[in-house]
């Protein structure tokens, strides 16, 4: 018989061998049970564990049965060959009853008996940290911890003197038996590609070259160019060279899965530098087109294997996801762990609780924190809570705050990085259940992953890949075609021109209040413009200072000038100016005389330094090298300036170019087929900057007709139909159900399916046939949906709560007969009643704006619209209120926050300064109305004003909506 005490055991590999068995082991635990959890028995170790030591820490006191621990002693010397009894002494009472229970087991089970210890912090002043990371285990408090705190600080490391007066030479002397036999070192693993994909006539290389060339092959049907194929040689070459195959086929697998179920796909990132994965049509990126760097992608110098980044519809990657797990077993693919830190709020939020401090209290403070605030401004968050900072409790508070940042949190699933092995996974690296179900995870952070060699592939999700396929279906469908992306006319004049006016809203990547101020400064009128723009509105050129130039150069105000041949090559096509990742470390080698090796350390620390620094070290050797050369002291310092600019948030070009095809195709669907494009943007929410109710505003802008939901029209999806006034040549969007708060997708395909053989006739009707429960039909009635059957919101409301119900389901159903109130017509809404409707029940409206509403009140006279800034001047005092509809702080913005203000003509982009941010905080994080008195900036078409006061006028949006506010602002960092 099993015990059924819990039993505490450590084990120990020795070797490559044990190392695969403990792993496996811990996966197959943890699989078995929930996350974070394990789930064992002893028969778990009868089996597979030959070489493992093991350790026994019976847990011994003085109420301990010595029989049922040698009941347990003997099944566990059955199960392990290499068995010790561990002996724990910790100055806590029990260190007597401990070494005489050790004592006996180990005499009467004729066991060796070692000291060991139970470490839980590298020293005793530690000790309060690790209480208050058990309370918030148990999600208690510290006061409240009793038997699950220990006793005192001695399970830290000690030292061998201190050791040495615990427990007698011989136990510390088998502890070095222990030691010397456990030999692994993690150097061992070694990753091994799986082989599953190559014919088994064919070896990889050939299989490789022969998909590669019939990938080519269609991409130029009338032969492939000389220098194209020149460089698909060279590529395969490199490829073969490195034994690197195997993971092109795999990826290429993925890929050609995806578009078998047409999945839209896009490969990025570096992966974007190589032919052989444009002619597998892992990329879209034509490197005939592109100066790109195959060596950024695989090198004989880095000797390390590539990276692929491959982008899915967001809303169908589940699908990618389950064919690797089908494909490979979920012994063999998991997706990569991400490690989950501490930050200031996370922090405030569970060192409070786990204090114990008043939670109203604690949750005040949380939200008082900005998204960008750091540590040493609590203090002052802390005061403006009414609490005094210097206090005993908060001084403590504020401490272990300290202490939890940049903590680990908690293990959670890689957004998308998944490892696949040829043999089993868990021999490697330990596997467990994600939170989401049909998830397994591996153990180890994704950053690790590179210091084994696995094979990562990501295996992204990217809205605007489902937003585009929702267009074209929308678009096809309603017209008939069978337009494809590919079939896209490339360089269209028109596309171009609405991107120079900044008409972006809802255009991927360049819909930011940032890249819609670039766009008219830049005025792109190529492609390659578009893989500039998408790229220089990042940390790297903006703290290089290098934005500025290239515009004052492209606009032909500044010369453009090379220091030498070498940086001409590097940086012609950018004007001389340094814009992407790539050109800084082929500047590094050819201006400041960095080998390869060299070049590719600056990249890894690049992108590391802001975790782990090491950047320093190579500033003098690139500025010295730099001036060695003969160039200019402040060129080097700006390229230097740049690198570490990258370093948070670098852009290489591959990268850019990936983005720039998608940014051309959405851009070209709103210009030439704007209703398909709102539609499929409408279709594939949450994504992007913009809510439903900005986008919808957007395409009333562009004169699109929009069509409220119709319980006997509308589908669950938004659709295009003919419009009232522009026929087929300007359809209008019809609203779909899926914008009904509360209902489901299934059940509005039921009702959809219902109609499909008569429309109803009245919210009885509906009620019946499509047999719809109160709730529902309280949904679509506050919704409007009914207003076809029944009129206004407070009717159709009426209606529905007047139908009756048979009374047991045995009964034959016979037709209600109307009551004597279902003539009584009710009172129509009022303008704000409707409105309010609106946003609570679909999130917009198709009435009067809010703003619109509002402008009766006193307090709003003299404010000016977004239009009327039409007629204002550089440098005009003004007035604008509107409500708040996203505020964001990028992180090169030196504390600057911009505001989008809405009213109901438009937008307003707002400039506050950090100084004015400090003194209007609590209005401009939390206000939903502002109102704003600023001086209007404008060079050309881009136009903003610079916040100088500030007024939360919340209070108006709460006396029309009883305080219960459906408004929300999307905050960016």
């Amino acid at each position: 018989e099993v015990p059924s005490t819990a039993v505490k055991m450590v084990l120990l590999a020795t070797d490559r061998g044990t190392y695969g068995q403990l792993s496996g082991l811990i996966s197959k635990l943890r699989r078995r049970a929930e996350k974070g959890t394990y789930h064992a028995t002893l028969d778990d170790f009868r089996w597979g564990l030959k070489g493992c030591l093991a350790l026994w820490v019976p847990e011994c006191h003085k109420q301990t049965d010595i029989n049922q621990l040698m009941y347990t002693g003997q099944q566990l010397k059955e199960v392990f060959a290499d068995l010790w009894v561990a002996l724990e002494l910790f100055r806590d009472g029990h260190d007597l009853d401990k070494t005489a229970h050790a004592l006996t087991l180990s005499m009467r089970l004729n066991l060796p008996l070692v000291a060991s210890n139970d470490v839980h912090s590298h020293t005793p002043q530690r000790q309060p940290l690790q209480d208050l990371m058990t309370a918030i285990r148990h999600k208690t408090n510290v006061h409240e911890l009793g038997h699950k705190a220990f006793p005192n600080a001695e399970r830290t490391l000690r030292s061998i003197s201190d050791l040495q007066t615990l427990y007698p030479p011989e136990l510390m002397a088998e502890s070095m038996v222990i030691a010397n036999r456990c030999q692994f070192s993690m150097d061992e693993l070694r990753y091994e590609y799986p082989e599953d994909l190559v014919p088994p006539h064919l070896t990889p290389a050939a299989y490789l070259r022969h998909l590669t060339l019939a990938g080519a092959a269609e991409r130029w049907p009338n032969g492939i160019p000389a220098d194209t194929l020149a460089l698909i040689e060279k590529e395969l070459e490199l490829i073969s060279e490195l034994k690197y195959e195997h993971y092109f086929l795999t990826v290429q697998d993925i890929v050609q899965f995806a578009r078998s179920q047409n999945i839209l796909c896009q490969g990025r990132g570096s992966a974007a530098n190589s032919a052989v994965c444009y002619c597998l049509h892992v990329t879209e990126v034509d490197p005939a087109r592109m100066h790109l760097l195959f060596e950024r992608f695989v090198s004989k110098e880095r000797n390390e294997p590539p990276d692929i980044d491959v982008d899915f519809e967001h809303e169908r990657r589940e699908e990618v996801i389950q064919y690797i797990y089908k494909r490979y077993g979920r012994e063999r693919a998991a997706l990569a762990a991400t490690l989950i830190c501490y930050r200031p709020r996370s922090a405030i939020r569970d060192v409070g609780k786990a204090l114990g401090l008043d939670l109203d209290v604690v949750d005040l403070l949380a939200k008082s924190m900005a998204w960008w605030d750091k540590q040493a401004q609590i203090p002052e968050r802390l005061r403006a809570a009414g609490l005094d900072p210097d206090s005993v409790l908060a001084e403590q508070f504020l401490y272990f705050v300290g202490e939890l940042i940049g903590f680990p949190r908690h293990l959670s699933q890689h957004v998308g990085g998944f490892v696949i092995s040829r043999g089993t996974l868990a021999q490697l690296v330990p596997v467990e259940n994600a939170a989401m179900e049909d998830r397994t995870v591996i153990q180890w952070d994704k950053d690790d992953l590179e210091a084994l060699g696995l094979l990562k592939i990501d295996v992204l999700a990217l809205g605007m890949l489902t937003a585009i396929r929702k267009a074209l279906e929308a678009l096809n469908g309603y017209y008939g075609t069978t337009l494809r992306v590919d079939q896209i006319p490339a360089e269209d004049p028109e596309t171009y021109a609405m991107l120079q006016k900044g008409d972006s809203v809802g255009v991927f990547q360049v819909e930011s209040r940032a890249q819609m101020a670039m766009l008219p400064r830049l005025k792109p009128q190529h492609f390659y413009d578009l893989v500039i723009e998408v790229a220089i509105v990042r940390p790297g050129p903006i703290q290089g200072d290098m934005v500025h130039p290239y515009l004052r150069r492209r606009q032909g105000t500044e010369p453009v000038s090379y220091p030498s041949e070498g940086v001409r090559q590097v940086l012609e096509r950018t004007l001389g100016v340094p814009i992407f990742q790539e050109q800084v470390i082929e500047l590094a080698m050819v201006a400041a005389g960095f080998s390869a090796g060299e070049a590719d350390q600056l990249r890894r620390a690049m992108a590391a330094w802001k975790k782990r620094g090491g950047l320093e070290v190579f500033e003098r050797k690139l500025i010295d090298g730099m001036l060695e050369r003969g160039h200019d002291k402040l060129f080097a310092q700006r390229v230097f300036k740049q690198i570490q600019g990258f370093g948070e948030y670098g852009f290489p070009e591959s990268h850019a170019a990936s983005f720039a095809l998608l940014v051309y195709v959405s851009a070209w669907l709103k210009c030439h087929q704007p209703t398909a494009f709102y539609c499929g943007l409408l279709n594939s929410l949450p994504m992007g900057f913009y809510s439903p109710a900005q986008l919808i505003q957007d395409a009333q802008r562009h004169d699109i007709e929009i069509c409220p939901i119709d319980i006997n029209v509308s589908q669950w999806a938004h659709t295009m139909e003919a419009s009232s006034h522009g026929g087929d040549e300007h359809p209008a969007l019809r609203l779909g159900l899926r914008m009904v708060k509360g209902l489901n997708e299934a059940t509005a395909e039921h009702i959809c399916e219902t109609r499909a053989h008569q429309p109803f006739t009245d919210a009885e009707d509906l009620a019946v046939r499509a047999q719809l429960n109160d709730q529902t039909l309280r949904f679509l009635s506050r919704a409007g949906a009914l207003a076809s059957l029944s009129g206004h919101r407070h009717q159709a409301h009426w209606q529905v709560e007047g139908i009756e119900r048979p009374l047991a389901l045995n009964e034959p159903f016979k037709p209600p007969t109307k009551d004597k109130y279902s003539h009584i017509q009710m009172e129509t809404p009022s303008v704000k009643e409707d409105l309010l409707d609106d946003y609570r029940y679909t999130g917009l409206t198709l009435g009067p704006h809010p703003m619109q509403v509002l402008r009766q009140e006193k307090t709003l006279r003299g404010y000016r619209t977004a239009t009327d800034l039409d007629q204002y001047r550089h440098g005009q005092m003004v007035r604008i209120a509107g409500l708040v509809t996203g505020r964001q702080r990028p992180g090169t913005a030196s504390g600057v926050v911009f505001l989008t203000v809405e009213d109901e003509t438009g937008n307003i982009n707002v400039v506050v300064w950090s100084s004015i941010m400090q003194q209007y905080r609590a209005a401009l994080l939390q206000g939903q109305l502002l109102k704003i008195k600023g001086i209007v900036e404008r060079e050309n078409s881009v136009m903003h004003v610079v916040a100088g006061h500030v007024e939360d006028a919340t209070h108006l949006l709460r006396d029309m909506a009883d305080d219960k506010l459906p408004f929300k602002s999307r905050d960016f960092h």
